[in-house]
C-alpha cells in the first residue's frame, strides 16, 4: 500500500501562486508514475496533470497548460505542482495520485491516492 501525503494548500488571491507537494516513505516511488487531480464542490474528479516514473514525461490539462508544473524528486521521494497566475476556477481539493502503470488522464487508473489539500483562490 502506497501512503501519499499532500502539502501546501491555502487561500491566494486571484494571480498569485502556491505550490503542492506530495511525499511518500515508499522506498519504489522511483517506479510509479505520479498525477495530479482536483475535484471542486459539486463536480467530479478532473485530471491536471501527471509525470513519468522516469520525469521525463509530462501531460497536462488543457486549462492549466502554461500555468503549472508538475515535478518530482525521486531521491526524496516527492512530487510537486507548481502553480502561477491561479484563478478562481482552479479552487478545488487536489490530489496526487499513483501507479505503476498509467500516465493516463482518467482517475480510475491510478491506484493509489492521497487525502487531498484544499486551494482556495479568491477574486
Amino acid at each position: 500500500q502506497v501512503q501519499l501525503v499532500e502539502s501546501g494548500g491555502g487561500l491566494v488571491q486571484a494571480g498569485g501562486s502556491l505550490r503542492l507537494s506530495c511525499a511518500t516513505s515508499e522506498r519504489t516511488f522511483s517506479r510509479y508514475n505520479m498525477g495530479w487531480f482536483r475535484q471542486a464542490p459539486g463536480k467530479e474528479r478532473e485530471f491536471v496533470a501527471v509525470i513519468s516514473w522516469t520525469g521525463g514525461n509530462t501531460y497536462y490539462a488543457d486549462s492549466v497548460k502554461g500555468r503549472f508544473t508538475i515535478s518530482r524528486d525521486n531521491a526524496k521521494s516527492t512530487m510537486s505542482l507548481q502553480m502561477n497566475s491561479l484563478k478562481p476556477e482552479d479552487t478545488a481539493v487536489y490530489y496526487c495520485a499513483a501507479d505503476l502503470w498509467s500516465v493516463g488522464r482518467s482517475f480510475s487508473e491510478y491506484d493509489y491516492w492521497g487525502q487531498g489539500t484544499q486551494v482556495t483562490v479568491s477574486s
